[in-house]
Protein backbone atom coordinates (compact mmCIF):
# COMPACT_ATOMS: atom_id res chain seq x y z
CA UNK A 1 0.00 0.00 0.00
CA UNK A 2 1.36 3.41 -0.99
CA UNK A 3 1.22 6.29 1.46
CA UNK A 4 1.04 9.70 -0.23
CA UNK A 5 3.40 12.45 0.84
CA UNK A 6 1.70 15.77 1.77
CA UNK A 7 4.09 17.56 -0.61
CA UNK A 8 3.08 15.51 -3.67
CA UNK A 9 1.02 18.40 -5.08
CA UNK A 10 4.20 20.46 -5.44
CA UNK A 11 5.68 17.99 -7.89
CA UNK A 12 3.85 19.60 -10.80
CA UNK A 13 6.08 22.68 -10.34
CA UNK A 14 9.47 20.95 -10.43
CA UNK A 15 11.45 18.03 -11.78
CA UNK A 16 12.96 17.53 -8.32
CA UNK A 17 12.15 14.23 -6.65
CA UNK A 18 9.94 15.47 -3.83
CA UNK A 19 6.70 14.18 -2.37
CA UNK A 20 7.18 10.66 -3.75
CA UNK A 21 5.35 8.90 -0.93
CA UNK A 22 6.22 5.57 0.64
CA UNK A 23 5.42 1.92 0.09
CA UNK A 24 6.11 0.41 3.48
CA UNK A 25 9.61 1.59 4.38
CA UNK A 26 10.71 2.15 0.76
CA UNK A 27 9.93 4.28 -2.28
CA UNK A 28 7.00 3.23 -4.48
CA UNK A 29 8.24 0.92 -7.25
CA UNK A 30 7.43 3.33 -10.08
CA UNK A 31 9.53 6.09 -8.53
CA UNK A 32 12.41 3.73 -7.78
CA UNK A 33 12.43 2.50 -11.39
CA UNK A 34 12.22 6.09 -12.68
CA UNK A 35 15.24 7.03 -10.55
CA UNK A 36 17.26 4.06 -11.82
CA UNK A 37 16.37 4.94 -15.42
CA UNK A 38 17.43 8.58 -14.93
CA UNK A 39 20.69 7.47 -13.34
CA UNK A 40 21.39 5.10 -16.25
CA UNK A 41 20.70 7.87 -18.77
CA UNK A 42 23.10 10.20 -16.94
CA UNK A 43 25.84 7.54 -16.99
CA UNK A 44 25.22 6.84 -20.68
CA UNK A 45 25.48 10.57 -21.38
CA UNK A 46 28.91 10.76 -19.72
CA UNK A 47 30.21 7.92 -21.89
CA UNK A 48 28.50 8.99 -25.12
CA UNK A 49 30.72 9.76 -28.11
CA UNK A 50 30.35 12.84 -30.27
CA UNK A 51 29.79 12.12 -33.98
CA UNK A 52 31.95 14.99 -35.21
CA UNK A 53 31.21 14.35 -38.89
CA UNK A 54 27.44 14.50 -38.41
CA UNK A 55 27.73 17.59 -36.20
CA UNK A 56 29.88 19.43 -38.75
CA UNK A 57 27.45 18.53 -41.56
CA UNK A 58 24.59 19.94 -39.50
CA UNK A 59 26.48 23.11 -38.64
CA UNK A 60 27.54 23.73 -42.24
CA UNK A 61 23.96 23.20 -43.44
CA UNK A 62 22.53 25.65 -40.91
CA UNK A 63 25.38 28.18 -41.19
CA UNK A 64 26.27 28.33 -44.90
CA UNK A 65 28.65 31.27 -44.41
CA UNK A 66 30.72 29.37 -41.85
CA UNK A 67 34.33 29.72 -43.13
CA UNK A 68 35.49 26.28 -42.00
CA UNK A 69 35.19 23.62 -39.31
CA UNK A 70 38.27 21.99 -37.82
CA UNK A 71 38.37 19.00 -35.47
CA UNK A 72 40.83 18.62 -32.62
CA UNK A 73 41.17 16.42 -29.58
CA UNK A 74 42.61 16.96 -26.14
CA UNK A 75 45.60 15.20 -24.64
CA UNK A 76 43.32 12.58 -23.05
CA UNK A 77 44.14 9.19 -24.54
CA UNK A 78 40.59 7.82 -24.25
CA UNK A 79 37.38 8.32 -22.29
CA UNK A 80 38.70 6.60 -19.18
CA UNK A 81 41.78 8.83 -19.18
CA UNK A 82 39.56 11.86 -19.78
CA UNK A 83 37.42 11.07 -16.73
CA UNK A 84 40.33 10.18 -14.47
CA UNK A 85 42.69 12.98 -15.54
CA UNK A 86 40.84 16.27 -16.06
CA UNK A 87 44.18 18.01 -16.68
CA UNK A 88 44.63 15.97 -19.86
CA UNK A 89 41.34 17.31 -21.19
CA UNK A 90 42.50 20.91 -20.77
CA UNK A 91 45.41 20.74 -23.22
CA UNK A 92 45.52 20.03 -26.94
CA UNK A 93 46.99 16.80 -28.18
CA UNK A 94 50.45 17.42 -29.66
CA UNK A 95 49.34 16.18 -33.09
CA UNK A 96 46.59 18.83 -33.23
CA UNK A 97 48.64 21.89 -32.39
CA UNK A 98 49.99 22.46 -35.88
CA UNK A 99 46.53 22.12 -37.44
CA UNK A 100 45.25 25.35 -35.90
CA UNK A 101 45.76 28.48 -38.01
CA UNK A 102 47.83 31.13 -36.25
CA UNK A 103 46.95 34.78 -36.66
CA UNK A 104 44.65 37.34 -35.10
CA UNK A 105 40.84 37.41 -34.90
CA UNK A 106 38.15 38.81 -32.66
CA UNK A 107 36.35 35.57 -31.88
CA UNK A 108 36.88 31.81 -31.94
CA UNK A 109 33.99 29.45 -31.23
CA UNK A 110 34.78 26.00 -29.85
CA UNK A 111 32.24 23.19 -29.53
CA UNK A 112 33.39 20.49 -27.11
CA UNK A 113 31.79 17.21 -26.11
CA UNK A 114 32.52 17.64 -22.40
CA UNK A 115 30.49 15.30 -20.22
CA UNK A 116 27.47 15.12 -22.53
CA UNK A 117 27.93 14.69 -26.26
CA UNK A 118 24.14 14.43 -26.48
CA UNK A 119 23.82 18.01 -25.25
CA UNK A 120 26.13 19.25 -27.98
CA UNK A 121 24.30 17.31 -30.69
CA UNK A 122 20.83 18.49 -29.63
CA UNK A 123 21.43 22.06 -28.46
CA UNK A 124 24.51 23.52 -30.17
CA UNK A 125 23.34 23.67 -33.83
CA UNK A 126 20.20 25.67 -33.02
CA UNK A 127 22.05 28.01 -30.67
CA UNK A 128 24.90 28.69 -33.09
CA UNK A 129 22.56 29.17 -36.04
CA UNK A 130 20.75 31.86 -34.03
CA UNK A 131 23.89 33.62 -32.79
CA UNK A 132 26.18 33.42 -35.84
CA UNK A 133 24.45 36.03 -38.07
CA UNK A 134 24.42 38.58 -35.25
CA UNK A 135 28.23 38.44 -35.03
CA UNK A 136 28.98 39.07 -38.71
CA UNK A 137 30.86 42.31 -38.02
CA UNK A 138 33.50 40.47 -35.97
CA UNK A 139 36.47 38.69 -37.49
CA UNK A 140 35.85 35.03 -36.72
CA UNK A 141 38.22 32.12 -37.00
CA UNK A 142 37.24 28.62 -38.09
CA UNK A 143 34.78 26.88 -35.80
CA UNK A 144 36.59 24.23 -33.76
CA UNK A 145 34.96 20.93 -32.81
CA UNK A 146 36.85 19.33 -29.90
CA UNK A 147 36.58 15.87 -28.38
CA UNK A 148 37.59 14.73 -24.90
CA UNK A 149 37.30 18.43 -24.07
CA UNK A 150 37.29 20.34 -20.82
CA UNK A 151 36.38 24.02 -20.61
CA UNK A 152 40.00 25.17 -20.36
CA UNK A 153 40.86 23.45 -23.65
CA UNK A 154 39.42 26.57 -25.28
CA UNK A 155 42.17 28.64 -23.63
CA UNK A 156 44.84 26.57 -25.38
CA UNK A 157 42.96 26.79 -28.69
CA UNK A 158 42.22 30.51 -28.46
CA UNK A 159 45.79 31.39 -27.51
CA UNK A 160 47.22 29.47 -30.45
CA UNK A 161 44.77 31.12 -32.86
CA UNK A 162 45.39 34.65 -31.57
CA UNK A 163 41.77 35.23 -30.54
CA UNK A 164 40.71 38.21 -28.48
CA UNK A 165 37.74 36.20 -27.15
CA UNK A 166 37.09 32.47 -27.12
CA UNK A 167 33.65 30.95 -26.55
CA UNK A 168 33.32 27.29 -25.56
CA UNK A 169 30.01 25.44 -25.96
CA UNK A 170 30.31 22.22 -23.98
CA UNK A 171 28.22 19.38 -22.61
CA UNK A 172 27.67 19.87 -18.90
CA UNK A 173 27.81 17.26 -16.19
CA UNK A 174 24.47 15.43 -16.59
CA UNK A 175 21.94 15.52 -13.80
CA UNK A 176 19.14 13.10 -13.04
CA UNK A 177 16.63 15.41 -14.72
CA UNK A 178 18.86 16.92 -17.42
CA UNK A 179 21.21 14.45 -19.13
CA UNK A 180 21.65 16.71 -22.16
CA UNK A 181 22.44 20.16 -20.75
CA UNK A 182 24.75 22.56 -22.59
CA UNK A 183 26.94 25.25 -21.06
CA UNK A 184 28.75 28.22 -22.62
CA UNK A 185 31.97 29.76 -21.30
CA UNK A 186 33.45 33.06 -22.51
CA UNK A 187 37.10 33.97 -21.87
CA UNK A 188 38.78 37.24 -22.86
CA UNK A 189 42.38 36.98 -24.08
CA UNK A 190 42.52 33.20 -23.66
CA UNK A 191 45.75 31.63 -22.56
CA UNK A 192 46.74 28.48 -20.72
CA UNK A 193 46.31 28.98 -16.99
CA UNK A 194 43.21 31.18 -17.00
CA UNK A 195 41.03 30.76 -13.89
CA UNK A 196 37.27 30.18 -13.75
CA UNK A 197 36.90 33.62 -12.15
CA UNK A 198 38.10 35.04 -15.48
CA UNK A 199 35.18 33.51 -17.41
CA UNK A 200 31.46 34.14 -17.81
CA UNK A 201 29.05 31.24 -18.01
CA UNK A 202 25.60 30.65 -19.48
CA UNK A 203 24.41 27.29 -18.21
CA UNK A 204 21.49 24.85 -18.10
CA UNK A 205 20.63 25.06 -21.79
CA UNK A 206 18.23 22.19 -22.45
CA UNK A 207 14.59 21.42 -23.20
CA UNK A 208 13.37 22.03 -19.65
CA UNK A 209 15.85 24.82 -18.91
CA UNK A 210 17.10 27.80 -20.88
CA UNK A 211 16.13 27.45 -24.53
CA UNK A 212 18.86 27.60 -27.21
CA UNK A 213 17.16 30.60 -28.83
CA UNK A 214 17.20 32.66 -25.64
CA UNK A 215 20.69 31.45 -24.79
CA UNK A 216 21.82 32.76 -28.18
CA UNK A 217 20.48 36.24 -27.35
CA UNK A 218 22.32 36.17 -24.05
CA UNK A 219 25.50 34.93 -25.69
CA UNK A 220 25.53 37.70 -28.28
CA UNK A 221 24.91 40.31 -25.59
CA UNK A 222 27.76 38.99 -23.44
CA UNK A 223 30.11 38.85 -26.44
CA UNK A 224 29.28 42.49 -27.22
CA UNK A 225 29.85 43.48 -23.60
CA UNK A 226 33.14 41.56 -23.43
CA UNK A 227 34.42 43.17 -26.63
CA UNK A 228 33.40 46.64 -25.46
CA UNK A 229 34.95 46.32 -21.99
CA UNK A 230 37.78 44.02 -23.05
CA UNK A 231 37.28 41.61 -20.18
CA UNK A 232 35.30 38.64 -18.94
CA UNK A 233 34.81 37.16 -15.48
CA UNK A 234 33.84 38.76 -12.21
CA UNK A 235 34.12 42.26 -13.66
CA UNK A 236 31.60 41.63 -16.45
CA UNK A 237 27.89 41.43 -15.70
CA UNK A 238 25.08 40.52 -18.05
CA UNK A 239 23.72 43.58 -19.88
CA UNK A 240 20.28 44.87 -18.96
CA UNK A 241 17.26 44.18 -21.14
CA UNK A 242 17.88 40.49 -21.82
CA UNK A 243 14.94 38.06 -22.12
CA UNK A 244 13.16 37.40 -18.83
CA UNK A 245 14.44 33.96 -17.89
CA UNK A 246 15.97 32.40 -14.78
CA UNK A 247 19.45 33.87 -14.15
CA UNK A 248 21.93 31.46 -15.74
CA UNK A 249 24.73 33.75 -16.91
CA UNK A 250 26.62 33.45 -13.66
CA UNK A 251 30.10 32.46 -12.73
CA UNK A 252 30.29 28.94 -11.36
CA UNK A 253 32.68 26.02 -11.11
CA UNK A 254 33.59 24.22 -14.32
CA UNK A 255 30.72 21.73 -14.56
CA UNK A 256 32.44 19.91 -17.41
CA UNK A 257 35.20 18.94 -14.95
CA UNK A 258 32.84 17.10 -12.57
CA UNK A 259 32.25 13.39 -13.04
Amino acid sequence: MTTDDPWHRLRRFTNARIGLGRAGDALPTRHLLAFRLAHARARDSVYSELDTGALIDTLMARMPDLPACLTVTSDAADRADYLQRPDHGRRLAARCRASLPAGHCDLVLVVGDGLSADAVTTQAPTLLAEAWPALSDLSRGPLIVATQARVALADDIGERMGAKLVVMLIGERPGLSSPASLGIYLTWQPRVGRQNSERNCISNIHDQGLSPAIAAVRLVALIRAAMARQLTGVGLKAPDGLPDTPPTDRLEPDRSDSA
